[in-house]
């Protein structure tokens, strides 16, 4: 089983900044982000391949910049300009053809 690890929620005014961490236990081909805010479905922020694809939510392009660490199996999201409409929980997710992971979740609070 996949230990996927998570760090960096937290609390942030309006235009400030914040930078999730995901840890894999093992190497995975495709890493990312998803979001769930309180009563709305899960959606996608952002992905990215282990060779390097990325994909981004509209939502986010030019604020959001999600990278990784292949060496350490780790996926980060630089999230700037964080807005009221980012508050969500946060989820990492890792997958393959034949597998997905879930993290436990972190949870972002934009407020003034």
């Amino acid at each position: 089983q996949v230990q996927l690890v998570e760090s960096g929620g937290g609390s942030v005014q309006p235009g400030g900044s914040l930078r999730l961490s995901c840890a894999a236990s093992r190497s995975i081909f495709n890493m990312g982000w998803y979001r769930q805010a309180p009563g709305k479905q899960r959606e996608l922020v952002a992905t990215k391949t282990i060779g390097g694809i990325t994909n981004y939510a509209d939502s986010v392009k030019g604020r959001f910049t999600i990278s990784r660490d292949n060496a350490k199996n780790t996926v980060y999201l630089q999230m700037n300009s964080l807005k009221a409409e980012d508050t969500a929980v946060y989820y990492c997710k890792g997958s393959g053809i034949s597998y997905e992971y879930w993290g436990q979740g972190t949870q972002v609070i934009v407020s003034s």
